[in-house]
């Protein structure tokens, strides 16, 4: 049983190589599952790019890329004094690694636990996620004690232009006593991250990136599926685990792929607009109904689950007016990439 992903890799690098030249001091991101690629891939492909630092989500994952990358390790998650286990104390122990520090209390317990470590301090920016308010810079540079400052940073939204909410966070850095003229962004375009740099020459301004540039080409990465099984179905035979009736004539296929490949598993998306809130509620409904749409394309046409997906694989109902593929055919399959594991990566 396969579900694989399939990588144009001179298309894939080719981007790689373009986006990195657009983002001069790019910090790759590698965190979660490596974007489907796999967080091992990601690390040589940084170094190739010529990258001297990738940041990853949090401290599990910090030994992998410690292992697989030869430059520093910025870990984005802020460190806290209740995190335990190997990988933290790897990771204190060891000076590639780059901590993220956001509360006062915080600052002073690193510096007492592991002086001399190195740190980012990170703004409260509008994401509201983590990090210190402008008025308690001050308090941070007093907790720093021995702490190294490596830089400042700003997790911007992901939505409409972060430039000004940027270039408030740069003139907070430049008015603190913080010892470090670097400034990591996340989500800023190539062109604002240009009009940041020009606007504060004083500073080096580094973007920390991961979809944009690892699933920045969607065209060069090519999701299959093979057909494990077509049995030809009557209308009204009832069929999978759940014994649904079948509504026509038609085939059932049993497709590789499932919930353990994160097939059918979605994060929450946000509706803006009516047209996108109108086609949440169709969705909804359709699925309120038992109808669900798989990710699957059969005969040029995406097709709907005969039933909720299994763990590794998947039902699929096809019309009789359809021409069904064989047992062993490939067939694609559009996935969410940050949530999909794939049985192989194979670079064509």
């Amino acid at each position: 049983m396969t579900f694989e992903l399939h990588v144009d890799v001179e298309r894939w690098r080719g981007h790689l190589k373009t986006a990195a030249e657009r983002l001069p001091g790019l910090v790759p991101v590698i965190k979660g599952n490596g974007y489907g690629l796999g967080r091992d891939r990601l690390a040589a492909e940084s170094a190739a790019l010529g990258a001297d630092t990738v940041a990853v989500g949090v401290y599990a994952e910090v030994p992998e890329a410690l292992e697989a990358f030869d430059g520093e390790v910025m870990v984005l998650g802020p460190w806290r004094p209740f995190l335990d286990g190997a990988a933290v104390e790897q990771a204190l122990a060891d000076p590639r690694v780059v901590h993220t520090v956001g509360r006062v209390a915080d600052v002073a317990a690193l510096a007492e636990r592991a002086p001399g470590a190195r740190v980012v301090v990170e703004g409260e920016t509008s994401m509201a996620r983590h990090g210190f308010d402008r008025h308690e810079l001050a308090a941070a540079v007093a907790a720093l004690g021995d702490l190294e400052v490596v830089g400042f940073a700003a997790h911007l939204p992901m939505t409409g232009s972060n430039l000004a909410e940027a270039e408030s966070w740069a003139a907070a850095l430049e008015a603190s006593q913080l010892d470090t003229t670097t400034f990591f962004v996340s989500h800023l375009s190539p062109g604002e991250l240009g009009q940041l740099r020009e606007r504060r020459p004083g500073l080096t301004v580094r973007p920390r990136v991961g979809t944009s540039l690892w699933l920045g080409d969607l065209g060069a990465l090519d999701v299959r599926a093979k057909v494990l099984d077509v049995h030809r179905i009557s209308r009204g035979e009832r069929v999978g685990y759940r014994q649904r009736a079948f509504p026509r004539d038609g085939y059932l296929l049993v497709i590789s792929g499932g919930t353990s490949h994160g097939v059918g598993l979605e994060a929450p998306r946000s509706s803006a607009g009516v047209v996108q809130r109108g086609k949440t509620l169709a969705k909804g409904s359709l699925e309120a109904a038992g109808l669900m749409l798989s990710p699957f394309t059969v005969d040029g046409r995406q097709r709907w689950f005969a039933e909720p997906p299994h763990m590794p694989a998947s039902q699929v109902l096809l019309p009789a007016s359809a021409t069904a593929p064989a047992v062993g055919d490939d067939v694609r399959c559009a996935v969410r990439f940050t949530t999909a594991t794939f049985d192989r990566v194979v670079l064509d």
